[in-house]
Parts: structure tokens; C-alpha cells; sequence
């Protein structure tokens, strides 16, 4: 994406950047607690679990109304993904590559939305990924004692509790 958003101590958000899609438009959110930023689009994750967003919805990225008891957020290029607090995943948008086929996990306590693919981190410290590979970003079936994990652009990276970085992809 070519915008950066943050949020404020006061649960404000402030947006800076293109703004072709309005994805910058998040001024007037309140009581916002998370923000993740797809290409052409914003998400916010309230206090309560509900979430809000701007931008350009054209790929179905936006419907996330009906989304509830979400721990946490992740944006990709034209997609959203949610944590629910069960440690089930929800994700909708752009589906060309399956980055949204993640309905299935369990026992996530993390995810993260690259370009095209999706990862979460199981409890454990193990990863799943779906989506886009052709880089190797979806590479990750290896990995353990994984305690974060961030997704980029054809790349997927993990924090080891022992302080090592594990990286798949470009």
C-alpha cells in the first residue's frame, strides 16, 4: 500500500498518503484499538470487536459489518482477515489465489495478509499459510516455536521464541 495509518493513545486514527481510494479517510474513527493497511483500503478494530473501514471496496474487501469478536486484523492487497477470539480466522476480498480459504484454521493466535497469501500462527508455534507461493512465501510448513509472524510482499517472516528470524519467499 502507499499509505500509512496509526492509532492515537486517545483510540483515534491518523491517516498520511495516497488516497486514491479514500483508504486515508479514517479521521473521524473512534474507540479504535488496531489498524491494518491493504492496498486501497483501511481496517479498524474496536474495543468491542467490531470493526470499521475505508477505502475502495471493489473486490468485497470491505464487507466486514457483520464481522464480531475479532482479537485482530491483518489487511493484504485487495482482502481482510480477522482473528476471532476462538482462534478461528475470517477473511474476505480477493480470492484469486485462495488467501482467503483460511475458515478452516483453528488454534490461531496471530495472523498476517501479504500481497496474496495469508498465514497464521498457531498457539504452538507452528504456521499455516494459504494463497499465493510463487515466491515460496507459503513455504512455512517447517517452522516451529514461531511467537510472531508478519507477511509482505511475496515474503513471510517469523520471530523464534529463542530470538532467531525464520523467512520464506522473496
Amino acid at each position: 500500500s502507499s499509505h500509512t495509518v496509526g492509532v492515537k493513545a486517545d483510540g483515534t486514527v491518523v491517516a498520511v498518503g495516497w488516497n486514491g481510494g479514500g483508504q486515508c479517510n479514517a479521521g473521524g474513527w473512534a474507540d479504535i484499538g488496531q489498524v491494518a493497511a491493504g492496498y486501497a483500503h483501511t481496517l479498524g478494530l474496536k474495543a468491542d470487536g467490531t470493526m470499521v473501514v475505508v477505502g475502495y471496496s471493489g473486490l468485497g474487501q470491505s464487507d466486514i459489518g457483520e464481522w464480531r469478536d475479532i482479537v485482530q486484523i491483518a489487511a493484504g492487497d485487495y482482502f481482510s482477515v480477522g482473528l476471532r477470539a476462538d482462534g478461528t480466522v475470517i477473511a474476505v476480498g480477493d480470492n484469486e489465489y485462495g488467501q482467503c480459504n483460511a475458515s478452516s484454521w483453528t488454534n490461531i493466535i496471530q495472523v498476517a495478509a501479504g500481497d496474496g497469501h495469508t498465514v497464521g500462527l498457531k498457539a504452538e508455534g507452528s504456521l499455516v499459510a494459504v494463497g499465493k507461493s510463487d515466491q515460496g512465501q507459503c513455504d512455512i510448513g517447517g517452522w516451529t516455536d514461531v511467537i510472531q509472524v508478519a507477511a509482505g510482499h511475496g515474503d513471510t517472516v517469523g520471530l523464534k521464541s529463542d530470538g532467531t528470524v525464520v523467512a520464506a519467499g522473496r
